[in-house]
């Protein structure tokens, strides 16, 4: 991360220009932080997950390719990786449910009281290899979009026995949150959702050193808005196709919220019916929003990072999973777990645009903003250039500015503020990719305390 700016920077943002961030690997299981807003690991410290979707990993990938996929994105600073435990043609794999090689999940076709051990531990394995790299997996134990009639066929009573078995299996694996449903379009259906959360409830009849949560229904869905999954999910799962920032804002409002985050959005290289693509432009707006909107994460996905299919080893290496470890890079160095959303407009007071429920990605300018409880830091996404104005008595104390540059990891800075009264800021111009998004960041030079 290189400065273009010829001025004294504030001592956190000099350190941004570090060029790499070593943190420690995070001791798991995760847990809720102590006022429910992040994850945390045992020891307390602040997880931020910054995910990758291989959902077909078990049914598509040997050990060693799975090993191969997990080093490349290591690389990349991912923590946290989407599995589907069983996968079927619905999600790349098998139409059968066998891996790619011919083990199947169940000794009994479509019978969930014959688990087959050898499928089971070959998942465990690859869970096993993702900790070392210290991911968190989050792992559907039958995801609905391929399997929901299986459950249908077996019935609630297998369905809980099933999630028995599963709690039993992988409770000792301490990387893990289950995480069920995947186009769950039927929550709504209460014989359908008796039989999603009669997995989750077995699996915690056992296993309860493990979290929960559920993807529901696109377009828009949260985990919290099924009645049912708020007394088993410890983490609300945001499922979005329109700007992320809204549903994603209205969690963080909800009275009895859980921590948040962006389990699903558009993937680099797919245009879905329906939603707008993933162009880089896209995900960067996901992204952003995300991060000032209040979440504890979230997860990306592209088509070939999903499917591990075909040329998938050479399709890794994409511009938008290196945007992705930029902003990764970034925010794990500033205090990304004390951000409060702008919900009021108090801090990016004009210039923010209009909040849209259902703007299509590519026409949604609205500018997220975040600030810190003890005002040393305020951040604020613009989508395009803009000129926004800021109360800059939110900050604690003067200090100093920069524009960063999310497609070439870039500072460009603005030299020292004061913290009063308002200032007008406008981005420089058009960023390096040819885009208008930029991030503007203010840090506040709070001085020590003196020691008595």
């Amino acid at each position: 991360m290189r400065n273009t700016g010829k001025w004294n920077l504030g001592a956190t943002l000099l350190a941004l220009l570090a060029a790499t961030q070593v943190t420690a690997a995070p001791v798991f299981p995760l847990k809720a932080s102590a006022n429910n807003r992040y994850l945390v690991d045992q020891n307390d410290v602040p997880f931020l997950m910054i995910g990758d979707a291989p959902q077909a990993m078990v049914g598509n990938l040997s050990e060693e390719d799975a090993a191969f996929f997990i080093a490349n994105r290591a690389k990349y600073g991912i923590d946290a990786l989407w599995v589907n435990l069983l996968c079927d043609s619905y999600t790349a794999c098998n139409a059968d449910g066998a891996t790619f090689d011919g083990i199947a999940p169940f000794t009994t076709p479509g019978d969930l009281s014959t688990p087959n051990p050898a499928y089971f531990d070959r998942a465990a394995h690859m869970i096993e290899t993702a900790a070392a790299s210290g991911m968190v997996v989050l792992l559907d134990p039958i995801e609905t979009g391929g399997w929901l009639s299986v459950l249908q066929t077996n019935g609630v009573q297998k369905a809980r026995a099933y999630g028995q078995f599963l709690g039993k299996r992988f409770r000792n694996e301490p990387n893990i949150i289950w995480m069920s449903g995947n186009d769950f379009q039927s929550w709504q259906d209460p014989s359908d959702d008796a039989l999603v959360s009669a997995v989750a409830k077995g699996i915690r009849d056992k296993d309860a050193n493990h979290i929960h949560t559920v993807e529901l229904s696109y377009y828009v869905s949260a985990s919290l808005d099924d009645r049912t999954w708020r007394k088993i999910a410890g983490l609300d799962a945001v499922y979005t196709y329109r700007p992320t920032y809204a549903k994603e804002l209205d969690e963080y409002k909800r009275a009895k919220f859980k921590p948040t985050f962006l389990v699903e959005a558009n993937y680099e290289f797919e245009h879905n019916g329906g939603t707008d693509g993933g162009s880089t432009q896209n995900l960067r707006r996901q992204e952003y929003w995300t991060a000032l909107s209040g979440t504890a994460g979230q997860l990306y996905g592209s088509a070939w990072s999903w499917r591990l299919q075909g040329d998938w080893k050479n399709n890794l290496d994409t511009v938008g999973i290196g945007e992705l470890f930029w902003l990764r890079q970034l925010f794990v160095q500033l205090p990304w777990y004390d951000l409060v959303p702008d919900t009021k407009h108090e801090v990016l007071i004009k210039g923010y645009g209009k909040f849209s429920e259902g703007d299509p990605i590519p026409d949604d300018t609205y500018a997220t903003a975040a600030r810190t409880g003890d005002g040393k830091w305020v951040l604020a996404y613009l989508p395009d250039i803009r000129t926004v104005t800021i109360d800059m008595s939110k900050l604690s104390a003067p200090g100093s500015a920069a524009w960063f540059d999310p497609t070439s990891n870039t500072f460009t800075g603005l030299g020292g503020f004061t913290n009063s009264g308002t200032r007008k800021f406008t981005p420089p111009g058009k960023n390096y990719g040819g885009d208008e998004d930029w991030l503007l960041l203010m840090e506040a030079a709070i001085p020590p305390r003196s020691s008595r």
